[in-house]
């Protein structure tokens, strides 16, 4: 009896043989995405990630000559990413700068072990890199901060501190754009959390910001639109190291609590994160109506502030009972 003749392989189709290839090609995929359904090869998954960061940073940053982007780069995955596209996005203009802050804030064991990785990548990309401390900025560390009696948790301290370094550090750097590494996950977690506490004001005032204010370099953010497991991926994909070991004081933040609710919510309708950005960005034109501008005043420490004293000030006015 003769033999069935061999069927040719399609090795277009996802499912081939246990592997699953790309949609856009036969390579092996290394990405699904769920949220739209498709199979990417590493390739593929590294260009649709671009393509958005740069939509992003274009939408931001209207080029002209003589723009200092400065990049807030702790050395995790996501503001390693941030880093790296930036640097590829703005390739080899000549009449633009680009620098890496990264803020110490004093926390032993963790902090030290970053910043090796940030002054590497900042030598291959030959980015000038600079390093502030809580310790020089404010008199004190994270970890000594921790150890005080606090209404508050460690985490909203640091944040708030760490604001104010970055802030201070690229306007020294004369930055005209600061650019920090938040991605989807921490948009929409911002997002559920100022409306789930009442504070819609502090909706008006989330980053990017969309208006220049005296004292204060203007936040972008190019991940805005990019999830943080795909900021992971990217990462491992394209050999990018990055530091990752969780800070001691994480436990604390309360934005785990909108961490899980708004993971449990993707997990079974995937998109969600990108809806309430997509919500968020319609409701702007009207909280800006609602909010509008009404400028800054001077804290005594140089800063920006909404009233007489800055909140980094209040912050560590309550920790010792002295001015910064």
């Amino acid at each position: 009896m003769p033999r069935p003749e061999k069927q040719p392989i399609n090795t277009t189709s996802p499912h081939h043989a246990g592997v699953i290839t790309c949609d856009k090609c036969r390579k092996r995929s290394v990405a699904f995405i769920r949220y739209s359904g498709a199979h990417l090869c590493k390739e593929h998954f590294s260009d649709f990630v671009e393509r958005r960061v740069k939509y992003e940073f274009r939408r931001r940053v209207h080029l002209v000559g003589g723009e200092r982007i400065a990049i807030a780069v702790s050395g995790g995955k996501d503001s390693t990413v941030a880093l790296h596209l930036v640097s590829k996005i703005l390739g080899k203009r000549r009449n633009l700068d680009i620098a890496a802050i990264t803020v110490d804030e004093g926390i032993k064991e963790y902090r030290e072990s970053s910043l090796p990785i940030v002054a590497g990548h900042c030598r291959e990309l030959g980015i000038e890199h600079i390093v502030v401390s809580f310790k020089e900025l404010f008199g004190t560390t994270m970890d000594e901060i921790a150890k005080t009696q606090r209404t508050i948790s460690a985490c909203s301290y640091c944040g708030v501190l760490r604001r104010a370094a970055m802030n201070r550090a690229a306007k020294e750097w004369n930055a005209t754009h600061l650019a920090t590494g938040l991605n989807l996950d921490d948009s929409a977690q911002s997002i559920l959390m100022n409306i789930s506490r009442g504070e819609v004001e502090r909706l008006a005032r989330l980053g990017p910001h969309r208006r220049v204010q005296p004292g204060l370099v203007p936040r972008i953010q190019p991940l805005r639109t990019i999830p943080e497991s795909e900021t992971t991926l990217y990462a491992i994909v394209n050999k990018l190291r990055y530091h990752d070991l969780e800070c001691p004081y994480a436990p604390e933040a309360l934005r785990n609590t909108y961490r899980s609710v708004i993971a449990e919510l993707e997990d079974k309708y995937p998109g969600t994160r990108h809806s309430i950005l997509k919500s968020y960005d319609e409701l702007l034109p009207a909280l800006d109506k609602m909010y509008p501008f009404a400028g800054l005043k001077t804290c005594k420490c140089g800063e920006p502030a909404v009233g007489t004293t800055c909140k980094a000030c209040e912050l560590l006015e309550s920790l010792n009972g002295k001015a910064t």
